[in-house]
């Protein structure tokens, strides 16, 4: 692991101001949705509450685990205070808590996850670095992948994929409710309610982002939906979470790029469906990861050959 940077100004404020914790938690549940603000994390959290206050607490759970070992593995106290530490605890402890049979295993499982999502995202930081590349969702998809081989979670975690459309095939949502239910699914919930309150705490950090991710999961749930993807599953919003995340990611690019991402984010979680492979937000990393990539080839090079964008996660 890194030794510390020399304290910033702003790091070393920040022992001093007894909100900062919580604004550092708030910030890693905003940054699940790419957007360092602590408005957009309350927001997170309120709609995890909303679809079931379990959620809520393995989201917390994680994210602060996560940030502890990141604090005693000396990662950079600038990247703990903006959250880019905790996210990927949170998402790991959300995939335990949606997926682990039981609550004990679930707790167990989200502490264990966030544990290792914050040891390997270090590296895995450094490593995407060089590439100007973000890590987006990469240390928690290995932390989960990891305990889902081992069969750690039991039945539930063993056919989670498979299982989902039929626990929401009762709940027939309209267009407009599925397209919600994708930006909540985003952070392992579902439902109109609080995928609205997700859309308003991202336009509360930028409304640009907001109409990028509404427009990201539209046009994911109509891809994925006219390739074949089961009414029950569009409802529950599981066509356009990868969708609006890919969108954020490639954002900075401009709206094609955007496009680009999310199409090929869609493309990559039909084919991780058909496969049967437990893909939750890996389509979207690829999906930013390419775009990125591929935006800076020659051909889509400015004129001075500066890279169009900066990486911010």
């Amino acid at each position: 692991m890194p030794t510390h940077a020399p304290l910033s100004a702003s790091s070393a404020a920040s022992f001093a101001d007894p909100l900062q914790p919580l604004r550092t938690l708030l910030r890693s549940l905003g940054q699940i949705v790419l957007q360092r603000h602590a408005g957009t994390g309350a927001c997170v959290l309120a709609a995890l509450a909303l679809c079931d206050p379990r959620l809520a607490c393995a989201a917390l759970i994680g994210a602060t685990a996560a940030n502890v070992c990141a604090l005693l593995g000396r990662a950079p106290l600038d990247a703990i205070d903006d959250g880019l530490a905790g996210f990927n605890g949170a998402l790991a402890g959300l995939a335990a808590f949606t997926f682990a049979a039981d609550t004990a295993t679930a707790v167990a499982l989200s502490l264990l996850a966030a544990a290792f999502s914050a040891w390997v995202g270090t590296p895995l930081v450094a490593l995407l670095r060089r590439a100007n590349l973000a890590v987006y969702s990469a240390p928690c998809l290995l932390a989960t992948w990891l305990w889902l081989a081992l069969h750690m979670g039991g039945e539930r975690a063993a056919a989670a994929d498979a299982s989902a459309p039929v626990l929401f095939a009762a709940n027939a949502f309209d267009a407009l409710s599925g397209l919600l239910s994708g930006l909540a699914q985003t952070v392992f919930a579902s439902g109109t309610l609080p995928g609205l309150v997700l859309l308003a705490g991202i336009a509360w950090s930028s409304r640009r982002a907001a109409t990028y991710a509404l427009g990201g999961a539209a046009l994911a749930s109509v891809l994925e939906y006219g390739l074949g993807a089961p009414p029950a599953s569009f409802a529950a919003g599981l066509c356009g979470f990868n969708g609006a995340l890919a969108a954020l990611a490639a954002s900075a690019l401009g709206p094609r790029a955007a496009i680009c991402a999310t199409m090929l984010a869609a493309a990559l979680h039909v084919a991780a469906a058909r496969l049967g492979l437990p893909a939750m937000t890996a389509p979207f990393a690829l999906a930013g990861w390419g775009v990125h990539l591929a935006w800076r080839l020659p051909l889509r090079q400015r004129p001075s050959g500066k890279p169009k964008h900066r990486t911010v996660r």
